[in-house]
C-alpha cells in the first residue's frame, strides 16, 4: 500500500492506513544505519509533512482531531529543526555553486561554506540530537495507538472534498499575493501551501491516474523551486545576520549577488508552473474531482458486479 486512498476501503479506513504506513516508515528511517543523523532528521520531518498533509485533508469534516494531531506532528517536527535548517543552509550554498560553477571561482567562497559547516557542527554539539530523537521516536510510538481510534463521521467525497477545497483555495490566494507583494513570507507561505495541495493530489491520484498523477508531479516541480527559492532567503537571513564572519567582504557581496540572480531565476519560472496548476476557481477545481470521484465510485461498483459470482436460481 501506499500515501494514497484505495477503492476497497473506506475514508476512515484509509486515513487510517495511511497514518500508519508513515509512522512506522518513519520509525523505520530512525533505526536505519545507512542514514547519517542529518538525513534521519530530514526523513522523519517528511513524514511528519505527510501526516500533517493526510489530517488537513479531512479537517472540516473532524476539526478537533485535525487541531491535535497537526499540533502534535508541528511541534515534534520543529524540536529538530534547527539541525535540520543547518543542513539546509549548507545544500543551498551548494546548489548555488553548482548551478553558476562555469562563472565564478569556488575557492574563493570557501570561507562561506566553512562557516556555515562549523555553525552547523556547533550546533549539534550544544544540542543534544540523541535526546530529541529518543522524544520524537516516542511521540511516534504514542500515535499509533492513537491512530487507531480515529474516526471520520462521513464517507465518500464528503469527507474530503471541503479539506480539499481549503487548501487548493489558499494556494490560489497565495500565488497571487506572492507576486503582487513579492516578499519572502510570501512565497514561503505559498510555497507551504501548494506542498500540502501536492499531498492531496498524491492522496487522491487513483481518481484518475495518470491525470491526477500529471498534476502531483507539476506541483513537486513547483514546490521544488519554491523551495530552493526559500533555502537562498534564509541563508541570506543567516548571513545577514553577521556577516563579518562569513569571510572577504568583496568576496561576500559578490556570493549575496549570484543569490539574488538565482532567486529572480527561481521565481521567474515558478510564476508558469504555479498560473498553470492554480488556473482554476477553487470551487470549479472541486467541483471537477466530484466528477472524478462519481466516476471512480461507478468504476469500482462495476468492478465488483463483474467480480460476484453467478447464483443460479432454485427449481
Amino acid at each position: 500500500m501506499s500515501y494514497r486512498l484505495e477503492p476497497d476501503e473506506s475514508v476512515a479506513e484509509g486515513v487510517r492506513r495511511i497514518a500508519q504506513e508513515q509512522l512506522q516508515k518513519a520509525l523505520g528511517e530512525m533505526d536505519d544505519p545507512d542514514l547519517g543523523v542529518h538525513e534521519t532528521i530530514h526523513q522523519i520531518r517528511k513524514r511528519c509533512k505527510k501526516l500533517r498533509g493526510l489530517v488537513r485533508l479531512v479537517r472540516p469534516a473532524v476539526p478537533d482531531l485535525y487541531d491535535r494531531e497537526n499540533t502534535i506532528f508541528r511541534d515534534v517536527a520543529r524540536t529538530v529543526s534547527d539541525a535540520r535548517d543547518a543542513t539546509a543552509y549548507l545544500e543551498a550554498y551548494d546548489a548555488l555553486m553548482d548551478h553558476f560553477a562555469e562563472e565564478v571561482d569556488r575557492s574563493a567562497f570557501g570561507p562561506i561554506r566553512r562557516t556555515l559547516t562549523d555553525r552547523r557542527t556547533a550546533l549539534m554539539e550544544r544540542q543534544d540530537v540523541d535526546e530529541r530523537l529518543a522524544a520524537f521516536r516516542e511521540t511516534l510510538v504514542e500515535a499509533q495507538d492513537r491512530v487507531q481510534r480515529w474516526q471520520i463521521p462521513v464517507d465518500g467525497y464528503d469527507a474530503v472534498r471541503d479539506g480539499l477545497q481549503k487548501t487548493y483555495k489558499r494556494g490560489w490566494k497565495g500565488q497571487r499575493r506572492a507576486y503582487d507583494d513579492p516578499s519572502d513570507e510570501n512565497f514561503h507561505e505559498w510555497r507551504k501551501r501548494a506542498k500540502y495541495h501536492r499531498y492531496h493530489m498524491k492522496l487522491l491520484r487513483n481518481l484518475w491516474d495518470p491525470l491526477v498523477n500529471e498534476r502531483r508531479h507539476k506541483l513537486h516541480d513547483l514546490t521544488d523551486l519554491l523551495g530552493d527559492d526559500h533555502d537562498l532567503a534564509e541563508l541570506k537571513s543567516v548571513i545577514d545576520e553577521e556577516p563579518d564572519v562569513f569571510g572577504d567582504l568583496d568576496h561576500l557581496q559578490a556570493f549575496l549577488g549570484l543569490m539574488d540572480r538565482r532567486r529572480g531565476e527561481l521565481q521567474a519560472r515558478s510564476r508558469p508552473l504555479g498560473l498553470r496548476v492554480y488556473a482554476e476557481e477553487p470551487s470549479a477545481l472541486v467541483e471537477r474531482f466530484g466528477r472524478y470521484w462519481r466516476a471512480w465510485s461507478e468504476a469500482q461498483a462495476q468492478d465488483a458486479e463483474r467480480a460476484a459470482p453467478l447464483t443460479l436460481a432454485a427449481g
